[in-house]
């Protein structure tokens, strides 16, 4: 007997996802979406609501609050329809279809996300949040819920009409032609054209308020910058990355960024912390501080990563999802001061601290200080390193907002990946380490058999795992691979690479669709190449097997990857701008093919040091690797095939392959670096 027939809590009482289980004492009769559910709807013939949200998101906690805690709208909930609550970041097939239906019935989305379906899951009406009652010019959710249960009953063939003719857009959606063109750069130049016209010169990003943080967009100008040497596209990389650097949407103390900023200004965030923007933010800065040399990126990055270390990553390895923006039913209230607390707590330092990070007896937001940098990052001083910890160290007596504990396979790929290159620019051990063990847990866990599982939480792994935990997964492998240079990283990646072919690769128009063909099946199968808060996994695929083609000399991998490129031709051609990482591969893939090859001890110093002096250079589109002269050389890495150390194995012995020819080995670092550079 399960635990919703004994303690009055409904069906979620049995799932592991934080969020669901909030909901799992509601007086809705909540389902988890599964047969029981679906069944139910046509069995009774009675839609379905079907509501989605995740555990840090602020407005799905308002409307649990106002409606679906209230017995009024809960009785006609459980009355007129099968109430169906998801977890987005279990189900995104789920949540990227009716999504898509919300956003061309309303022509805006986000979470909470409300929508109505019909037994054969078609949509017919939608939305996000609905305050209970008829409030500014909307309609309640008593309303909508009456209506709506009167339409169903009443005027059936009006409900099938409608939702076979959305239905019908939504599986269009995922329908691509290969484009038989030669893929150029021409897509990689006109997105940033279009992001300088769109560009804030004042305060930096590319959008009005709210602000997100454009991570795909900042790396793809970086990357066009290395070509045009254009310095106003270097300043927009620049100011972006310094303003949200220093404002309140970067964490002062704890480090690590918060999901978006609400004013123009980076100033007032959304709270919570998402892995995932942090996963794609830390490359950034990276990337930025090899580019510039800049000090201050290199700290940032190195925080968020302190920060994961220390809050995000379990003792078994894995990454938790993400931390609320909410403590004690209040947004923001575990990040914010008084001037008085500040005064208390570092009493010597308080005036400069209160200049520095802008702490006065009004405050800057709601009564109460958000910590920033008025004076820009550079204004950053080790001076106040005390001050900060001891805000930080009284910081950690307070509520802590809730923790998503979940560890998601697609998210510990993109962590996977940051680590690694937190490893190799700022030559950490400890981001190698985190990294690996990451890469382990989910080899040890999140496997049934050989098909790959999507989420893991109190020590059950389950849901089949869609494209992106296999494409990020695989381009994590890769970078471990180009740290430590484990034979055992890439024959995972190759494993991932082969699954991703035979579970979800369009046949007829190349790509890869979302689900696996062993998945549900749903209304519609969708393939997308366009990146949202996360890089499209069609996108990451193909940077990943482009990649591990460089080190397997796997054309297979290769093939894949460009058919991908050209399955998304036209529409990265119409709007480059969606389109960051898949630019990022187009570039990859049409520039020169260039390879380093480091032949020595791995334990000696001058080629440790050799090592550190190519990672610091920004060559994006350059595979390094290192054969230790005491090992056996490892097979199918073609890189390494017939080179062999210098006179002395402690000095390192270089070898640079062009467009698959290699030129005389050399013992001079920096004469490959400057070849790389050019």
């Amino acid at each position: 007997m399960s635990a919703h027939e004994t303690d009055n809590a409904n069906r979620l009482i049995d799932e592991t996802s934080p969020y669901l289980l909030q909901h799992a004492r509601n007086p809705v009769a909540w389902y988890p979406w599964g047969p029981e559910a679906l069944e139910k709807s046509r069995d009774e013939d009675k839609p379905i609501l079907l509501s989605v949200g995740y555990s840090a998101c602020h407005w799905c906690h308002v409307m649990e609050r106002e409606s679906f805690e209230n017995d009024e709208i809960a009785a006609l909930m459980n009355e007129h329809f099968v109430p169906i609550k998801v977890d987005r970041e279990e189900r995104p097939d789920v949540d990227e279809i009716y999504m898509n239906a919300v956003q061309m019935m309303t022509g805006s989305g986000g979470w909470p996300l409300t929508v109505f379906l019909t037994p054969a899951l078609k949509p017919f009406y939608g939305g996000t949040y609905f305050p209970p009652d008829d409030r500014w010019g909307r309609p309640g959710f008593k309303t909508v819920l009456t209506e709506l249960a009167r339409v169903f009953s009443e005027e059936k063939a009006r409900i099938q009409e409608a939702s076979d003719a959305l239905t019908e857009r939504l599986q269009t959606l995922s329908v691509t032609s290969r484009s038989p063109e030669i893929l150029t750069r021409s897509a990689v130049s006109l997105a940033a054209r279009e992001l300088s016209a769109r560009f804030d010169s004042r305060e930096g990003g590319f959008s009005p308020a709210p602000k997100f943080p454009p991570s795909g967009s900042l790396s793809l100008l970086l990357r066009h910058f290395r070509t045009s040497q254009d310095p106003e596209e270097l300043q927009m990389v620049d100011l972006t990355l310094d303003k949200m650097a220093a404002g309140g949407m970067f964490d002062q103390l704890g480090g690590g960024f918060h999901r978006y900023s609400t004013d123009e200004y980076w100033l007032v965030p959304h709270f919570e912390k998402m892995l995932y923007d942090n996963a794609l933010l830390v490359p950034v800065y990276l990337e930025a501080h090899q580019v510039t040399q800049k000090p201050e990126y290199a700290r940032v990055a190195r925080e968020c990563l302190e920060w994961v270390l220390r809050e995000m990553q379990a003792e078994s390895g894995g990454y938790y999802s993400t931390q609320d923006a909410d403590s004690e039913g209040v947004e923001g209230k575990f990040y914010v001061w008084s001037k008085d607390d500040v005064v208390a707590l570092v009493a010597a330092d308080a005036e400069k601290f209160s200049k520095a990070y802008d702490v006065t007896r009004s405050g800057n937001w709601e009564g109460a200080n958000i910590l920033h940098l008025p004076g820009g990052i550079a204004s950053w001083s080790e001076e106040l390193e005390s001050a900060r910890r001891s805000l930080l160290e009284q910081r950690e007596q307070r509520i802590h907002p809730g923790l998503d504990d979940k560890v998601l396979t697609s998210w510990n790929g993109l962590m996977i990946i940051a680590m690694a290159r937190g490893y190799r620019v700022l030559r950490d051990d400890r981001f190698l380490e985190s990294a690996r063990r990451a890469a382990r847990f989910v080899e040890s866990t999140m496997f049934d058999g050989d098909r790959l599982l999507a989420t893991y939480r109190n020590g059950r792994a389950k849901l089949k795992a869609y494209l992106d935990d296999y494409a990020f997964l695989l381009a994590g492998y890769v970078e471990l691979f180009a740290c430590d240079f484990d034979v055992h990283w890439l024959e995972q990646a190759k494993r991932l690479a082969s699954a991703l072919k035979e579970l979800f690769l369009d046949d007829n128009s190349g790509g890869f669709f979302f689900t696996g063909k062993d998945h549900e099946t749903l209304i519609t199968r969708t393939k997308t190449g366009y990146d949202g808060a996360i890089p499209s996994g069609n996108a990451m695929a193909a940077t990943a097997l482009l990649k591990l083609a460089e080190f397997t000399g796997d054309s297979d991998f290769e093939h894949l990857a460009v058919e991908t490129l050209h399955a998304f031709q036209l529409q990265m051609e119409r709007s480059p701008n969606g389109f960051a990482q898949m630019l990022a591969a187009l570039d990859f893939y049409l520039s020169d093919k260039r390879e380093v090859a480091v032949v020595g001890r791995a334990a000696a110093p001058a080629v440790q040091e050799a090592m550190e002096q190519l990672w610091a250079i920004y060559a994006p589109n350059v595979s390094i690797a290192r054969l230790d002269s005491e090992a056996e050389p490892p097979s199918g890495v073609p890189l390494f095939e017939g080179k062999t150390p210098g006179d002395d194995p402690n000095l390192p012995r270089l070898y640079l392959c062009e467009n698959y020819a290699c030129q005389a080995p050399t013992d001079d670092v920096n004469a490959v670096i400057s070849a790389l550079r050019k």
